[in-house]
């Protein structure tokens, strides 16, 4: 190789240096006793918090606005699916120097799966992203009146009329592999070395992640892709136990273990 080239290379390397980030130990009880762990666990409560709240605030207003089968009224599916994609933006680029911004245990767990997250982590991630979820249907049940809110469905997600549980499931599946996929993509460390870094690019292409798959999604399950969003719905619907068990359970772990077993071996580029 021409020594030009070579000290090319060089003052390239310099200037963003890059390496692999070493695996994330599977069990690491030290994290325990360290101040930013809980900060990024109430990071992680008050933003998912704050995503039902507003997202399930949504589909309620909506649904209340359309319930005289008036054309042309209420947010539509655009407006819901840009209220959650939206919402996802602001919170991820808002948390993402505390917690990482996941507010989503299937992105938590496919962290985990990645080597990124400990298992320690990972698991009071998992417990604060449904209890803040919990909290923020639980808001809007609170302000919009308990019979309101069951009338309107709560944002609890269903399969749609005319699909199956198979249609759904493979739906979810395909959802969450696009928002996993675009997650891993968007925080790749090799980025920061190979472009221009610009912050607020990370959590834009995770907010339109979500943006478009609500759009494809609404009409088949109410869109999942989310265990907290659909668990913190269902308590305060206090229906979809079968659904969010069967359906959005089974829907991560299959497309985890399919995306991101290769994740497990590093290769370096």
């Amino acid at each position: 190789m021409p020594k030009e080239d070579v000290s090319i290379e060089a003052a390239a390397a310099e200037k963003a240096p890059y390496w692999d980030p070493p695996p994330a130990p599977v069990l690491d009880t030290s994290e325990l006793q360290k101040w930013s762990l809980y900060r990024a666990l109430i990071a992680e409560f008050v933003a998912t918090l704050i995503f039902l709240y507003v997202s399930i605030a949504t589909v309620i207003g909506y649904k209340a606005q359309s319930n005289n089968l008036q054309t042309c009224t209420g947010v539509g599916f655009l407006g819901v699916s840009w209220s959650f994609g939206a919402t996802i933006f602001i919170l991820v680029y808002c948390t993402g120097g505390v917690s990482g911004g996941h507010i989503n245990p299937a992105v938590t767990f496919g962290l985990f799966v990645g080597r990124k997250l400990s298992l320690v982590r990972t698991v009071l991630y998992i417990v604060a992203q449904c209890l803040g979820a919990i909290c923020g249907a639980g808001m809007v049940k609170g302000i919009v009146g308990g019979d309101l809110y069951d009338t309107l469905g709560g944002g609890a997600n269903a399969v749609g009329s005319g699909f199956s549980v198979a249609a759904a499931l493979g739906a979810e599946i395909a959802g969450t592999f696009v928002l996993v996929y675009t997650v891993f993509s968007a925080t790749d460390p090799k980025r920061t070395a190979r472009d221009s870094f610009i912050p607020v690019l990370v959590p834009l292409p995770i907010g339109f992640a979500v943006f478009v798959v609500h759009l494809a999604t609404i009409p088949i399950t109410g869109t999942g892709i989310n265990p907290a969003r659909s668990l913190g719905a269902a308590v305060m619907y206090n229906k979809a136990w079968s659904y969010h068990v069967r359906s959005e359970e089974l829907t991560r772990l299959l497309v985890h273990i399919q995306t991101f077993s290769p994740h497990l071996t590093r290769i370096r580029s």
